[in-house]
């Protein structure tokens, strides 16, 4: 498999992972904890979806002939929390990934060297999507760290469980040496 082929399939499943992190978070909270914000600072898990899903919109849609950030984006009103149920929440969320996801599966290796814009500053599509691989994860993780702390207990773990390491290495290395993303065994296991 060529570099750039693999690249992409890399990528790929780690947003699949990420996307899968902050369902799973969602799906363990009552629907009015999505809309909870402990101080003006602060931003619900609500509001935290409807940014990530404006910025995908805006970066992912006509990306490789258009500027990422699209005139008729309002950035500012994605920190508006309007949602007003755990179904808007989740249309916006799916929304903007189908987005992304969508620009990304239709990529061909040959155009991850392309320059595209956001805000004028040129990027290479390797670049662009680099960038989001540490925006996207980062708001999950704010996703994930907060729905713990709602949860308050009973927590279903998205990772290796507390006090469990030993398990999940002796699991690991009872199997044979094999090259693959470190995501296929966990999508499968978080499924």
């Amino acid at each position: 498999m060529e570099a750039t082929e693999s690249y992409l399939e890399s990528v790929k499943k780690q947003f699949l992972y990420y996307k899968m992190l902050g369902e799973k978070s969602i799906d363990q909270l009552e629907p009015q904890q999505l809309f909870v914000s402990v101080n003006e600072d602060t931003n619900s898990i609500a509001t935290i979806i409807k940014h990530i899903s404006g910025n995908m919109l805006s970066r992912w849609t006509d990306f490789l002939t258009s500027d990422g950030e699209k005139e008729w984006r309002n950035r500012d009103a994605e920190f508006e929390n309007d949602l007003q149920s755990k179904e808007e929440v989740l249309d916006v969320w799916n929304k903007g990934w189908d987005c992304f996801l969508g620009a990304l599966n239709g990529l061909n290796p040959e155009q991850l060297s392309d320059i595209i814009y956001i805000r004028n500053e040129g990027h290479t599509v390797i670049e662009a999507i680099n960038r989001q691989l540490a925006h996207y994860p980062y708001h999950v993780g704010q996703i994930v760290f907060y729905a713990k702390q709602l949860k308050n207990g009973d927590w279903d773990s998205l990772s290796i469980p507390k006090n469990k390491s030993g398990n999940y290495n002796a699991e690991k290395f009872a199997k044979e040496k094999e090259i693959k993303n470190f995501t296929d065994d966990e999508l499968k296991r978080l499924k």
